[in-house]
């Protein structure tokens, strides 16, 4: 791999080398390297381009990684991944995308993800995605997330797009038995024209379920995000959606809660708030010395933390 590559590993899974543990590194729609362990088996699909990860019952302080890097303008590419996770189970599961588009072309990465957990499974799912290149070209992500979660399992997502994406349909789907418990946490950042849409829909299917989907997210320039959240509750159980924002510039954001309740104790809520820094936050850092365009980087930083 060459420096451009390493530079995007490095972005969306914070690898300074070949990782431990099971891993499968994507470059330019070809692989760059792949191993299974004893409890992870990573396989090539036959039918489409994209893998079938299996954690066997009661694997524990494992990690997969499941990097892709693009360089290429023009290329284009649909993958389908599917995870199998053993009942029992406790492992990190890193993923993500950075694309580095020099050329005038589009390139564009969609990948789809489906999870089934078995149960009392545990999950730690990390995507994160990173755009550059000063190409005229797209830099386009579309990730899709289906997750089916069996009794009494977790998964914990942490959903990143801080830098560098034009475009992005983020549509995650997640149905959860009884017991099962699902936290979110997306932070995203757009800027210039750049468009961003996250879109949720979690069914809350058995008795004891929750899910907590929480985005926090800065729009800056002549940026558009959406947030919409949808969370159904179809038996006793809870759910919470929110939505943080800061707008600056001519950002503009919309954010849609949804709420349907199908049964008398479902117990669902939703909190949004969006609104510009505040002038004393600003005014505090300046007095420490900093520019306002200093300070206002230190709120952002620290926000989207």
């Amino acid at each position: 791999m060459d420096e451009i590559q390493r530079r995007l590993l490095l972005e969306v899974a914070d690898l300074h080398e070949v990782p431990e543990g099971a891993y499968n590194i994507r470059a330019n729609s070809q692989s760059a390297g792949r191993r299974s362990t004893a409890n992870i088996e990573i396989t090539s699909k036959t039918e489409v381009s994209g893998l079938e990860i299996r954690i066997r019952p009661g694997t524990r302080n494992e990690s997969v990684h499941i990097p892709v890097v693009m360089t290429e303008s023009g290329l284009k590419e649909v993958v389908y991944n599917d995870f199998y996770v053993g009942e029992g189970a406790d492992v990190v599961i890193v993923a993500g995308c950075g694309i580095d588009n020099c050329g005038n072309q589009d390139s564009q990465h969609d990948g789809i993800h489906r999870f089934f957990v078995g149960p009392g499974a545990k999950i730690r799912y990390v995507e994160k995605h990173y755009g550059s290149g000063d190409g005229k070209g797209k830099r386009i992500l579309n990730p899709v997330t289906e997750v089916y979660m069996e009794r009494n399992s977790t998964m914990e997502m942490e959903m990143v797009q801080i830098k560098g994406v034009d475009d992005t349909i983020r549509t995650t789907k997640a149905v959860l038995d009884a017991g099962a418990k699902l936290v979110v946490r997306e932070r995203l950042m757009t800027h210039g024209v750049q468009q961003a849409v996250s879109t949720y829909n979690v069914e809350l299917n058995g008795e004891g379920s929750s899910a907590d989907v929480v985005s926090r997210s800065v729009a800056r320039d002549q940026s558009f995000q959406k947030f919409d959240a949808k969370v159904i509750g179809r038996a006793p159980c809870s759910g919470h959606t929110e939505c943080d924002s800061i707008i600056m510039d001519q950002g503009r954001i919309l954010a849609v809660p949804g709420l349907e309740a199908d049964h008398v104790d479902a117990s669902l809520f939703h909190e949004a708030a969006i609104g510009k820094i505040a002038g004393e936050q600003l005014m505090k850092l300046m007095t420490l010395g900093l520019t306002e365009a200093e300070a206002e980087e230190q709120i952002i930083n620290g926000f989207l933390r």
